[in-house]
């Protein structure tokens, strides 16, 4: 367990990535802190229902073909996070959207005890910081970092 400035310790680190530059930043700081901590990484992300259109939804191959997609994406992030030398490091994906599901479903489940988030999203144009970083910040029931 890691102190940190305040004395906080944190056991169970928990990271939102996207391909965003923002969040391969908040990535990379994750690692940092799990390896020195000796915490648990929780690497996590989001299928986002606004990506998928209604015949897209309708449709099972699709979303089973996104959801397959990212859980690949995943866990390509879990193995850099094991070559880079983080002991143990799980994988979470839900749906819905981003910053609601990552305070209201994720963080609960993983029961992780700090969050790290890029600033930025990837997703619409490029969503200026205040919809998912500063909706997660003002609701998470955990310390979160945001990274950018």
């Amino acid at each position: 367990m890691a102190n940190t400035e305040g004395g906080q310790k944190f056991d169970r680190i928990l990271v939102g990535v996207d391909d965003s530059e923002d969040a391969q930043l908040a990535f990379r700081y994750a690692i940092r802190e799990a390896r020195q901590s000796n915490a648990r990484l929780i690497i996590t992300s989001i299928l986002e229902d606004d990506n998928v259109n209604v015949f897209q939804a309708l449709s099972k191959d699709f979303v089973h073909g996104e959801r397959s997609a990212l859980a690949k994406h995943i866990e390509d992030y879990r193995q850099l996070a094991l070559r880079a030398g983080v002991k143990q490091v799980d994988t979470v994906i839900e749906e819905g959207d981003p910053g609601e599901t990552i305070v209201k479903r994720i963080i609960p489940a993983t029961k992780a005890d700090l969050l790290i988030v890029g600033s930025l999203s990837k997703t619409g144009v490029r969503k200026y910081f205040g919809s998912q970083a500063a909706y997660m910040a003002k609701y998470s029931p955990i310390s979160v970092m945001i990274v950018r």
